[in-house]
């Protein structure tokens, strides 16, 4: 069955192994393309650096006129993700647009994670510790870029 979605993600698949972002890798699952496996590596020079983060992300038929559901399997602790590992970022909701492909959602992901949006917050704790206790937030952070390494 090759729908317009199907036929939309084996091309996002294409550009993403053909021209891949710095620190981001994505595939989708075996026999399924419409559910995707991401890595996100924390970025250089950050509190994130060294992390390796994982996510899934899950398409309907209506991609690429509706963004896809993405969430982080890694635990984390960001102003903008959920305790259940869901993203609070405009472009997976109402500023999506069909012109985004997989490597821009996962360029814009790994760009949120160094820049937070303290005033849209998904995590209430982290938002304020970003703005009040940076110190406590970028230790709290290397604690959960540390346990990407062994996570599962």
């Amino acid at each position: 069955m090759s729908t317009a979605a199907r036929k939309r993600l084996m091309r996002d698949f294409k550009r993403l192994q053909q021209d891949p972002p710095a620190g981001i890798s994505g595939a989708p699952e075996d026999n399924n393309i419409m559910m995707w496996n991401a890595v996100i590596f924390g970025p250089d020079d950050t509190p994130w650096d060294g992390g390796t983060f994982k996510m899934a992300l899950h398409f309907s038929e209506e991609y690429p006129n509706k963004p896809p559901v993405v969430r982080f399997v890694s635990r984390m602790f960001h102003p903008n993700i959920y305790a259940d590992g869901s993203i609070c970022l405009d472009i997976l909701q109402n500023q999506w647009s069909p012109i985004y492909d997989v490597a821009a959602i996962l360029t814009s992901i790994q760009s949120l994670l160094c820049d937070p949006n303290p005033n849209s917050p998904a995590n209430s704790e982290a938002a304020r510790m970003f703005s009040e206790m940076k110190r406590e937030y970028n230790r709290r952070v290397r604690e959960v870029v540390e346990q990407s390494w062994t996570a599962d």
